[in-house]
């Protein structure tokens, strides 16, 4: 007999109450539940866990960043204190590979002021831990709005897809929006509100058959107006890394993953990494009517060959064994090539000055 699943029965209590929930309320209750929620654990990145990130495929990542948030700074002006911020830090693997890069120049060192936009206890303290011997305290931060009033350079890898969405589909009627409700058996299922709606929240590029899917995350539009607004206020940039797309369009892509495999998004609430797609193209739209000068977009791969990916990945391998060339030269094909990484993955970069950042070619 399966294990009982605590928050599946409270979610099933609640749509008994008062009826069937958004996928993006159902996503907010699978992630951030205080007790039962996928981040009350604490512990879902690498190979032990369900996901990993680029940051724990190879340093190569983390020290890309580091330079690009080296070469931003010196374009803004080379501000001191500034507030360098990271959003969803995970395990803080990133953030210690940007400061070892950081170490070479003392200026920015010096300057930077590390806060780490964290809600999630179990991974603030995974943080704390790998950040030990950086040299910089940490400041955690529960939300971008409480990250002091300073110029600011922000990353965020993996932190967009993750945020709740909801999900709209065409029928001949109009949008619905999807809604999880229970069927005849009591289990979890999928449907749709009954009342239609003229359009979704965001305009579409082109006309959208029957059955199309349109999904929009209001706490991702939350999350840049508040990028925008802290950007705006203070100055500086911000680097955006995430599963997503640069053209609009349509399709569902809403996915749980545990233990590194894909399952369904109903089966385990609580118990896998929900996420969706982050559309790019509408994010950069906002930044733009936000008054943000700087818009540019790359794909993963093309970012960080530009960044230089080859050459960093040469001088590590010049001293190194056998073993530890094939290791970096996978770690390479992961982060870069379009079968992995690099085609799936985005890079979005923001900033109210007019600048133009290392490794991109497109403006929105």
């Amino acid at each position: 007999m399966a294990e009982p699943n605590p928050l599946a029965a409270l979610i099933k209590a609640e749509i008994e109450a008062t009826g069937p929930i958004t996928v993006s309320h159902y996503m907010h209750l699978c992630l951030n539940h205080p007790t039962h929620g996928y981040y009350a654990a604490g512990a879902p990145i690498g190979a032990a866990g369900d996901f990993t990130t680029a940051p724990e495929v190879s340093q190569l990542f983390g020290e890309l960043i580091g330079a690009w948030l080296i070469a931003a700074w010196e374009q803004l002006g080379r501000p001191a204190p500034f507030a360098l911020t990271e959003l969803g830090p995970g395990r803080g693997t990133l953030m210690k590979d940007v400061l070892r890069v950081a170490r070479s120049v003392p200026a920015f060192f010096e300057a930077a002021q590390v806060i780490m936009v964290e809600t999630s206890a179990p991974l603030r303290e995974q943080q704390c831990a790998t950040l030990s011997a950086s040299g910089k305290p940490v400041t955690h931060a529960a939300s971008l709005d409480a990250v002091p009033p300073l110029p600011s350079l922000i990353v965020a890898n993996e932190f967009l897809d993750a945020l709740p969405a909801d999900q709209w589909v065409r029928t001949d009627k109009g949008w619905h929006k999807r809604k999880i409700g229970l069927d005849a058996d009591g289990a979890l299922t999928f449907g749709l509100d009954p009342t239609p709606h003229p359009q979704p929240p965001k305009a579409l590029n082109a006309p959208a058959p029957p059955g199309s899917v349109v999904e929009h995350s209001p706490a991702q539009d939350a999350v840049l107006t508040s990028l925008c607004d802290h950007l705006n206020s203070q100055g500086g940039a911000a680097l955006m890394i995430d599963y997503g797309a640069l053209e609009p369009g349509t399709g569902d892509t809403l996915q749980a993953v545990r233990k590194h495999e894909k399952t369904g998004p109903l089966t385990a609430p609580g118990s896998t990494d929900l996420t969706t797609h982050v559309d790019f193209h509408y994010l950069g739209q906002l930044a733009s009517k936000a008054g943000l000068q700087t818009v540019q977009t790359a794909t993963q791969g093309g970012f960080l060959v530009k960044l230089g990916l080859l050459e960093r990945a040469g001088q590590l391998g010049a001293h190194a064994s056998e073993a530890e060339r094939d290791a970096i030269s996978i770690a390479v094909e992961r982060l870069a090539s379009d079968a992995a990484m690099g085609q799936l993955f985005k890079v979005m970069a923001i900033s109210p000055a007019p600048l133009a950042f290392a490794g991109f070619e497109s403006e929105l």
